[in-house]
């Protein structure tokens, strides 16, 4: 006999992050400004619009508003060792993300619908993430209301609050990799890796280099949809 997969089961299917990130997104430009739920300190540091991740349906995923001016020790100058963007301070504000619906990071956590900041981070090296990436690169995501912007915070301190995005005992994280120039870099682009079922946000963030008076950018990847390999 034929068995037949029930509702429960064919919705856990179709959730599955496998499922997830054979659906063709897309993006577009949002022109919204940042939410309310952003602490002023937050929203008053973020570019005035956005952009909208859109799943197989249509329907939005995430929304992203980038920082305008992030701090940056110097120009893009490529890896040091195995951190992609040096020039970065850990725990330095990167924008800010809303899930309209349940989102999942690059652990496939489970993460509630609504607003969360961006902060840079790495992997600690101790050994517990060996395999989750080739660089230590990260966004993580902080609940809205648990970032009221200011000081930048401290390692341990960014980590604790991250972990109250997913309810667990890690951080909440979307993985970072090093993007591809492009000659308009105010355009967003939606790259698929088909064979790590990856879809990535590449996007050029927008500097404040120490000393430096002129305009400068980071392109990066920002892996919204799809997880670590097991």
């Amino acid at each position: 006999m034929i068995r037949f997969p029930t509702l429960c089961g064919l919705a856990l299917l179709l959730a599955s992050p496998a499922a997830r990130a054979q659906e063709e997104y897309k993006v577009e430009p949002l022109k919204e400004p940042p939410p309310s739920a952003l602490a002023a300190p937050v929203r008053d540091t973020l570019q005035a619009e956005g952009y909208r991740v859109l799943n197989g349906e249509g329907k939005p995923y995430a929304e992203i508003w980038l920082r305008k001016g992030i701090p940056a020790s110097g120009k893009p100058a490529g890896p040091k060792g195995n951190v992609l963007f040096p020039i970065l301070a850990e725990g330095e504000l990167l924008g800010a993300l809303r899930f309209a619906t349940e989102g999942f990071d690059y652990r496939d956590q489970t993460l509630s619908a609504g607003v969360y900041t961006l902060r840079y981070g790495l992997q600690p090296v101790n050994g517990a993430h060996l395999g989750v990436s080739e660089y230590r690169d990260f966004a993580l995501l902080l609940p809205a209301a648990l970032d009221k912007g200011g000081s930048v915070p401290k390692p341990k301190e960014l980590e604790e609050r991250s972990a109250k995005s997913t309810g667990t005992s890690h951080p909440g994280i979307l993985m970072l990799l090093a993007g591809m120039p492009t000659g308009d870099s105010k355009k967003p682009t939606l790259l698929h890796d088909q064979l790590k079922n990856l879809w990535s946000l590449g996007l050029a963030l927008d500097l404040a280099v120490k000393g430096e008076s002129g305009p400068s950018s980071l392109p990066v990847q920002l892996v919204v949809v799809g997880k670590a390999a097991d």
